[in-house]
């Protein structure tokens, strides 16, 4: 009876160990510096949301959040890094919302499929696309481009940031809308070389983001005709909502905070609570206010689904433009 009870203490101190392992880790997290991984090169509109939100997010957390820069496969690579990483809480990186919606439908070969593939963290901003021509372009409001766009179907394009980006997939979506054709012309190297080919008169438009695109039309090198968002848009608020004009096209390029799956309960609950302390920050405020982004703090439930409303939209349209291809 004695070593009975003897084995009975032994595996209840035992199990005590193991319950109260995982608390300890919390407690302790985190003890060392923290990476936060971006999918993209540094120098875009994301780059500098990402570096705004480590900032903050290293004040909540009292430890250094080091942002490394993992671009290509359309955000996939940096996006695969996070999924597959360690689930400790010291890898994290920024969610796109195409990356993460609109590559699993088309890339089988990815670490993930849907949310329940990763943790999501926290919602940091949405940013409006905004369709922009040269200041001479012979339009002066949305509807003379569109007048000309019905003239000449698919002769005026419109230059996007690369094949199915979240730029060529809000055109698409406009295209369906108002049934007509836009021509889009992806750039290699980003929004920025779109940007710099309508500067330069080889393409009619393009669709613009956040703070380079609004200091090209503060300095009058670029024209806003509308944007791809309802109601006024603070930094251009008299350019027309595209979608009040009656046209269903508001597809934003939505960022969030996601981690591998699988953290510890704890350790997941002091990220959240800590992240959203950053977005909360005045000095994340100013940032998101003053380059064009759309603060849209959300709960991770939240961020979870209005991603399966997005990923439901993209399989829409992926239809819409396989029957349109089909037709030709």
């Amino acid at each position: 009876m004695r070593h009975v009870a003897r084995r009975i203490v032994q595996g209840l101190a035992a199990a005590l160990v193991l319950t109260a392992a995982p608390s300890a880790q919390a407690q302790d997290y985190p003890s060392r510096d923290i990476t936060f991984i971006v999918p993209f090169n540094p120098g875009g509109s994301s780059d500098p949301l990402s570096r705004a939100f480590a900032a903050q997010l290293e004040k909540a957390l009292s430890r250094n959040v080091n942002v490394e820069n993992k671009p290509g496969g359309s955000a996939t690579i940096g996006t695969n890094l996070v999924v597959r990483a360690n689930p400790d809480g010291y890898t994290i990186g920024l969610g796109d919302s195409a990356a993460l919606m609109y590559q699993p439908l088309v890339n089988k070969d990815l670490a993930y499929k849907t949310t329940d593939d990763y943790e999501i963290i926290t919602k940091l901003a949405d940013v409006p696309g905004m369709l922009v021509v040269r200041p001479d372009a012979p339009w002066n409001t949305f509807e003379e481009f569109l007048a000309d766009v019905k003239k000449s179907p698919g002769k005026i394009r419109v230059g996007v940031s690369g094949v199915r980006s979240i730029s060529d997939m809000v055109v698409q979506q406009f295209n369906r809308a108002a049934d007509v054709k836009i021509t889009t012309v992806p750039f290699t190297g980003g929004g920025g070389e779109a940007l710099l080919a309508v500067m330069g008169g080889r393409i009619e438009g393009a669709v613009g983001y956040g703070g380079n695109t609004i200091a090209q039309i503060e300095a009058g090198k670029l024209k806003v005709l509308g944007v791809f968002a309802k109601g006024k848009y603070e930094p251009v608020p008299n350019a027309m909502s595209i979608p009040d004009a009656g046209y269903n096209a508001t597809i934003p390029s939505g960022y969030s905070v996601i981690a591998p799956k699988g953290l510890p309960n704890d350790v997941r609950e002091k990220l959240v609570a800590a992240s959203q302390e950053a977005v909360r920050s005045p000095e994340f405020k100013e940032f998101t206010k003053k380059n064009g982004f759309v603060l849209d703090l959300k709960s991770p439930h939240e961020v979870s689904a209005e991603l399966g409303e997005l990923r439901n939209e993209f399989v829409g349209l992926i239809e819409w433009l396989d029957k349109k291809s089909a037709a030709k």
